[in-house]
C-alpha cells in the first residue's frame, strides 16, 4: 500500500502541481505588492482617495452589503490576470513558437530532367519517359 502512495506522490503531476502552488503563491505576492505600489496610486491619482472602494456597501432590510471589498479584489484579480498574460503568458507562447521550427524534411522525390514529373529519390529510370536517371 505504501508502495503505490510513494508512486503516486512521485509522478509528475503530482510534482508539477506542488512547484506550481508554491510559484503562484510567490507570484501573489509580487502581484500584491505590484498593485500597491502603482495600481492603488493610480487609482488615488484618479479619484482623490488611495482606497476608494472599499467605503462602498449597500443596505438591504438592515443587512450591510460591503462592495468595495469585493471590487478591490476583483481589480486585483484583473491585475494579475493582465500581468500573467502580458508578462508571462505572452513571452512563453513566443519562445515555444519560435523554437518549434521544424528543420526540413529530407525529399522523398525529385524531378525527371527529361519530362520533369515527380519520381521516388532513389529511381534509377522515370516511370513516365523511361529515361535513365543519374545516380
Amino acid at each position: 500500500m505504501f508502495k503505490g502512495f510513494r508512486a503516486f506522490l512521485l509522478r509528475g503531476n503530482v510534482v508539477d502541481l506542488a512547484v506550481a502552488v508554491v510559484i503562484g503563491t510567490a507570484f501573489t505576492t509580487v502581484i500584491g505588492a505590484f498593485t500597491s505600489a502603482f495600481i492603488d496610486p493610480l487609482i488615488a491619482l484618479l479619484f482623490g482617495k488611495r482606497d476608494f472602494f472599499s467605503g462602498l456597501s449597500f443596505t438591504v432590510n438592515g443587512v450591510l452589503f460591503p462592495t468595495g471589498n469585493f471590487l478591490d479584489k476583483l481589480i486585483a484579480f484583473i491585475a494579475v490576470a493582465a500581468v500573467v498574460f502580458y508578462f508571462v503568458v505572452t513571452p512563453i507562447n513566443a519562445l515555444i513558437a519560435r523554437s518549434r521550427k521544424e528543420p526540413p524534411a529530407d525529399p522523398t522525390t525529385k524531378k525527371c530532367p527529361e519530362c520533369m514529373s515527380e519520381i521516388p529519390v532513389g529511381a534509377r529510370r522515370c516511370a513516365f519517359c523511361a529515361q535513365p536517371q543519374p545516380a
